[in-house]
């Protein structure tokens, strides 16, 4: 049990170093070939924060472990959302927002989850054809960041000086940092259900909670690094971002490899509360520019009621 412990850590910690040097060289690239900012955000950034989920998901569908799989992808959206993004706006709530790139992912956000809902009411399962679909979702979330970024990167940060960026040196940061991320999901995973099963507690209430807390780490330290770099906006667009990849790619994967057969808790607390917190959140943003202190309160209240609920359940 205490190797289980000390080795559930080692994985978080190697996925919290891996991921936080990924995201700095998966930039650094993007900005040497000049690739505009709201790309690198929406997708590169977004993508290396939400590798530990892809990586954890992917694992756990090899290992026949579905309630991760499931939990750890609706529950890191929970957490980024409620926790991270609640954390960070009752700080300091975003003053002014970019409306447009703001709003059509919200809309792709909630019209990938209202599917996702109604398969897995109909279905209780996210099967292959699903999971292609996600697939196909994702390629299409990319190509739109890519066509819409000449509008919406109005607002490059020209301060900083890319020009001495290696990129070769780079890329080997990038190998490294996926092979942390590798090992620190096998741990995460491995030593997560031998902890669960050790303690009595079922596979999903780990996977919504200290898995999820988890590989949604580097989300953490992405958002409370831009607060204190005074750019909230893009710890907010970076969660966007990730809960959209979420869905797309931590669902979509495991989904095509084999299918996950979802519990009821899943599909009658999980999924609805993801939206209602990103409801929470961005609804409000897009109707008047700009957050405020409550939304960041409300939503750390949901998610303390949610972590106990879970494990009382």
């Amino acid at each position: 049990m205490v190797k289980a412990v000390i080795l559930f850590f080692a994985g978080l910690v190697l996925i919290c170093l891996g991921g936080d040097r990924l995201v700095d060289a998966a930039v650094a690239i993007a900005r040497k070939l000049g690739i505009p900012q709201i790309v690198v955000g929406a997708t590169i950034v977004s993508l290396g924060t939400t590798l530990p989920e892809i990586l954890v998901s992917t694992t756990a569908a090899f290992d026949g472990s579905a309630a991760i799989a499931a939990g750890n992808a609706f529950g890191s959206i929970i957490c980024n959302t409620a926790l991270i993004a609640g954390l960070t706006q009752t700080i300091r709530p975003s003053k002014k927002v970019e409306f447009s790139s703001l709003a059509w992912r919200s809309i792709f956000f909630f019209g990938a989850l209202i599917v996702m809902n109604v398969v897995g009411y109909v279905t209780g399962a996210f099967g292959r054809p699903l999971g292609i679909g996600l697939l196909l979702l994702f390629i299409l979330y990319a190509y739109m960041n890519v066509i819409r970024s000449s509008s919406e990167g109005s607002e490059e940060d020209g301060d900083e000086d890319y020009s001495a960026v290696s990129v070769p040196k780079q890329l080997l940061i990038l190998v490294v940092c996926a092979a942390f991320l590798f090992v620190g999901a096998n741990l995460l995973v491995d030593n997560g259900i031998l902890i669960a099963e050790a303690l009595g507690v079922p596979e999903r209430v780990i996977a919504v909670t200290f898995i999820a807390l988890g590989t949604s780490l580097p989300e953490l330290m992405t958002s409370v690094m831009s607060l204190i770099k005074g750019y909230g906006n893009v710890g907010l667009g970076n969660v966007l971002g990730a809960n959209i990849l979420n869905m797309l790619l931590v669902i979509g994967i495991p989904a095509v490899i084999q299918g996950i057969p979802l519990e009821r808790s899943v599909v009658a607390v999980d999924m609805p509360l993801a939206g209602l917190v990103m409801g929470i959140l961005f609804i409000p943003i897009l109707i008047r520019k700009k957050s405020s202190r409550a939304q960041g309160i409300i939503l750390l209240g949901i998610y303390a009621a949610y972590c106990v609920m879970s494990f009382i359940s």
